[in-house]
């Protein structure tokens, strides 16, 4: 039987088999032995030389974190609450700024030249912080009271006086918040069609494929799970409505749609080709290229795409010694245009509804021995195509939701070539080091270092990730990553309008 949203808390162990972060030892060094600085999940332990809004956003990663603890994996949903986050914080900032209006607001809030201090943009966007991950994060109140509270401020300070920067602060979350509560992601579970809980579908959507039978090849199939106690568990389609929620800079969620995939009805031989080439990925996997799968499975603690390359963006922020306004805008570029992609990516996989590896294999190779990963033993062998599994733990085979396009790749794609316009460059030179194998099966094997040179080039990897996990076929992630770029340079523009005070306040 296949589960509802609440059910998918009880993937949370195997979804965290597949995302924490590898951590750096003590042991190591700083920089890697190409010299490059290491990429560290992990929050910094000294915070002396990065910003205020830096410090928020480890909060705000947290306090995700914490969200994925109770109810699982939903990268759909944690990039809309991390946007919602980045988004007061930007309008509480952009008060105390002679250009910059904010999102809801405009340049309403703006205050006198003489107020433009750093310790009042310190405390506004404190309170916009903290309202707006209370609003998102209501279970995390305990939390993010005691963060507040570290950090010198008075959580029960409800002012909305506009002289005053806690005033500044709850005012720029409270328009946020209003504009987001009714903005389609259903948070209320208030929505006409949906069963009252929070973010579950309200559009009807049924899969035509069953668990056990697949009725078209084409479409996706639900699949069953076996956790690590024995149960057995069958998730639905995540979020299937996130195509109905209001994107931030996007005109409409369907503005990017790409061509449909091929199918066994129109182009079959193209499709046995991705399917063919997904399944020697299995066959042949490297170290190295196993590393690439676990490291961009997902991260930090599965907080998603979202979350992933907003570390990324603080790895910039470390690198060019960032200044409170500079990280404000960069956390704020970031984390609106990963969700804007997420509500792109999730408008054609409802659209085209495809189907994943698991099921093509299956469909391609019925009745047939293949070869393919041997499991948490590690190595190949030969195989029923029936029994073919992707390079995953047992527990979490495949996400659940349609194949095309990759969120992963579109995401990617969106926030590389965003940071590559954000900062003017494309490089980005840092590198991971981790464990291959540590995440997916029983022997940990040797550290494998990923260069991660440009943004174009780590966004390359992500998407590749993907084919080589046995997730996708190449062309999910190949057009996913296209889509991505795409949205990133036409949104960057209406980004620059905030920035210069020249952006309306949209409707």
């Amino acid at each position: 039987m296949i589960c509802d949203l609440k059910l998918i808390l009880a993937l949370m162990t195997a979804l965290l088999l597949g995302s924490v972060p590898a951590g750096i030892t003590a042991a190591e060094k700083e920089k890697s032995p190409a010299g490059k600085p290491l990429h560290k999940f992990l929050p910094i332990e000294d915070k002396s030389h990065v910003s205020l809004a830096y410090i928020w956003l480890d909060i705000a990663e947290e306090a995700t974190a914490r969200d994925v603890d109770r109810y699982g994996a939903r990268p759909t949903i944690v990039s809309r609450t991390l946007a919602i986050w980045a988004t007061a914080m930007y309008d509480a900032w952009a008060a105390y700024d002679p250009q910059a209006v904010g999102s809801r607001l405009g340049g309403g809030l703006r205050r006198p030249r003489a107020e433009h201090t750093l310790d009042n943009k310190k405390t506004a966007i404190s309170y916009a912080s903290y309202r707006a991950l209370l609003f998102v994060y209501p279970e995390s109140r305990d939390f993010l009271t005691a963060e507040m509270k570290k950090m010198g401020y008075d959580p029960n300070l409800v002012s909305t006086d506009p002289k005053r920067p806690e005033g500044i602060g709850n005012l720029a979350a409270q328009a946020v918040i209003e504009y987001r509560k009714n903005d389609g992601a259903n948070q209320l579970g208030n929505e006409a069609g949906g069963d009252g809980q929070p973010y579950t579908d309200y559009t009807y959507y049924q899969p035509v494929n069953l668990p056990d039978k697949v009725i078209d090849p084409d479409r996706w199939q639900p699949i069953t799970f076996t956790l690590p106690d024995g149960k057995h568990i069958t998730p639905g389609f995540l979020t299937p409505h996130w195509y109905r929620v209001k994107p931030f800079a996007l005109e409409t969620s369907a503005q990017f749609r790409p061509g449909p995939p091929p199918k066994t009805t129109t182009d079959d031989a193209t499709l046995r080709r991705e399917t063919d080439q997904a399944l020697t990925y299995n066959q042949t996997l490297t170290n190295e290229q196993k590393a690439v799968v676990e490291f961009m499975r997902d991260g930090p603690r599965s907080t998603g795409q979202s979350g992933h390359w907003l570390r990324f963006a603080q790895d910039v922020s470390r690198r060019d010694k960032h200044s409170l306004d500079q990280d404000v805008k960069l956390y704020f570029v970031i984390a609106n245009v990963a969700s804007d992609a997420f509500i792109s990516c999730w408008e054609t996989k409802r659209c085209y509804d495809s189907s994943r590896p698991w099921t093509l294999i299956r469909h391609y190779y019925k009745g047939k021995k293949i070869k393919g990963w041997a499991g948490v033993e590690g190595g190949v062998k030969e195989m029923p195509a029936e029994d073919w599994h992707p390079y995953s733990p047992m527990s979490f085979i495949t996400p659940p939701f349609p194949g095309y396009t990759s969120g992963h790749a579109t995401v990617s794609g969106a926030c590389s070539k965003m940071l590559e316009l954000y900062t003017g460059s494309d490089k980005y030179g840092f590198a991971e080091s981790r464990r291959h194998c540590e995440l997916t099966e029983k022997e940990a094997g040797s550290v494998v270092q990923l260069d991660l040179p440009t943004w174009s080039a780590t966004a390359e990897m992500a998407a590749l990730s993907r084919a080589l996990g046995g997730y996708h076929i190449p062309i999910d992630n190949n057009v996913g990553l296209k889509v991505g770029r795409e949205i990133a340079t036409w949104s960057w523009p209406k980004y620059q309008a905030y920035f210069d005070g020249t952006a309306k306040v949209r409707p």
